[in-house]
């Protein structure tokens, strides 16, 4: 993918060589924690969010009833992202832009020759999304901060 999530063509890398089965036997015990303590994390998130009453400018991920989910990443939908990722930057805090290019925007689909207008929730979730650090041994400590930084962020909009 060149530019960074750009696809010229249609693809994928499904193999599974000696080394990366080495690690994941490995790891693979690990998986159960790992996941417990993102799921910690986006609880704290989430109760940071309200704390910091930011609810009803950031839409959080949601976790129906009944399910779980391993949080892999901790994606917002907020307005102004762009202006909001590089005011965190400027503050030492990562996030990442997954998935910026909606599929029907996507070269390799240009065959297809889909309505540039036909998918209008996608276009606009590929503006808004953003994912906040999100790994287990992230702080209660840290994320203060980048949930006080959004807040701060927010509040110099006003």
């Amino acid at each position: 993918m060149e530019p960074k999530y750009v696809h010229q063509r249609i693809g994928g890398n499904f193999r599974l060589d000696a080394l990366q089965a080495a690690v994941l036997r490995v790891k693979a015990p690990h998986l159960a924690a790992w996941t417990d303590a993102r799921r910690r994390n986006a609880d704290r998130y989430r109760a940071l969010f309200e704390e910091f009453d930011l609810t009803d400018r950031v839409d959080l991920p949601v976790q129906p009833p009944g399910y779980t989910h391993i949080y892999n990443q901790f994606v917002i939908r907020a307005p102004e992202r762009d202006a909001l990722r590089d005011y965190l930057q400027t503050h030492r805090i990562g996030t990442e832009v997954y998935y910026p290019v909606p599929f029907h925007r996507q070269p390799c689909f240009a065959s297809l020759k889909p309505a540039m207008d036909a998918f209008p929730m996608a276009d606009r979730a590929a503006s808004l999304v953003l994912a906040l650090p999100i790994y287990g041994e992230l702080t209660e400590e840290q994320q203060r901060y980048v949930v006080a930084t959004i807040a701060e962020f927010y509040t110099s909009q006003s």
